[in-house]
């Protein structure tokens, strides 16, 4: 039982929930110009959560035959046997239509539409298209970057260009991180019969340039929050200092095209994110 119950908890990749349920919290933050009530705040994310879990279980459920060729993921709950595949999927089916009816009882329509988007841009159209070709990545960026849009809609009713910054934010940062993993991961990918970008150019130059381009590109657009008021000075030289730094790690992976560099560009991605978004708290109204 508490094999099964880990595996439950797997399916859900608690990882990415936690990214996704802290940017729905900045939208939430700042589309409500601040926390005014825990109680307006605990629904959305429930249902946010059941969702981006449901999805996620759904995504193993699809890839359950490229996870049983792949190194990393052999040992999910699917190809190593701990659930069934059906059940799986109905676990998925269930957190996601569960979480969607939540959200549009108890927070409004506009959240509900955009969590049921994020699913669906991640199930059924990002999870076959990383078979087809290597701009799955930049599709699957999409509903990545939409949860901190769902947060400013459950605070407000609505979406505004603070809302569509957070989302610009997440979308760019998340191409030098995800072609990071995919430089690293290349062969585990290719047994799997994933088109990322490593695996149909292997010399690796588009997946660097990739990287250099989105991190120069990350620099301007995550100054848009201080552009539109939604915080000061000490965000704008903070993120700028952090940008720059980050860019620096993806020259680096050009230069070397190391596996050790791609790590320290992974690792500079997920320093940075939470690092940023803290400044976005910590120099709201400044």
């Amino acid at each position: 039982m508490k094999r099964k119950l880990a595996a439950y908890i797997e399916l859900t990749k608690p990882r990415i929930m936690c990214m996704v349920l802290v940017t729905f919290v900045i939208g939430f933050f700042l589309g409500g110009q601040g926390f005014h009530s825990l109680w307006l705040l605990i629904l959305p994310l429930i249902g946010t959560a059941m969702v981006t879990g449901g999805a996620a279980a759904l995504n193993h459920y699809l890839e359950r035959d490229a996870d049983a060729k792949m190194d990393r993921t052999q040992h999910r709950p699917i190809p190593s046997g701990t659930l069934s595949p059906n059940a799986v999927m109905l676990y998925g089916v269930y957190l996601v239509l569960g979480g969607t009816l939540l959200l549009l009882w108890a927070v409004n329509i506009l959240t509900a539409f955009l969590a049921i988007l994020t699913a669906f841009l991640y199930v059924v159209v990002y999870t076959p298209m990383k078979r087809l070709t290597w701009l799955n990545t930049i599709v699957g960026a999409i509903p990545g970057a939409l949860p901190p849009m769902g947060g400013w809609a459950a605070a407000t009713g609505h979406v505004e260009a603070g809302a569509w910054a957070l989302f610009a934010i997440l979308f760019v940062w998340q191409h030098p991180h995800f072609y990071a993993i995919a430089w690293m991961f290349k062969d585990d990918y290719r047994k799997g019969g994933f088109k990322m970008l490593p695996v149909i150019e292997p010399d690796g130059l588009s997946t660097f340039r990739q990287v250099v381009f989105f991190s120069a590109l990350l620099i301007p657009v995550s100054l848009l929050p201080t552009m539109l008021h939604l915080s000061g000075w000490l965000y704008f030289w903070g993120v700028l200092l952090m940008g720059t730094v980050f860019l620096g790690s993806g020259v680096a992976l050009y230069q070397s095209g190391s596996i050790m560099a791609a790590r320290r560009v992974l690792r500079a991605s997920v320093i940075y994110l939470p690092l940023q978004l803290a400044l976005i708290l910590v120099d709201y109204g400044f």
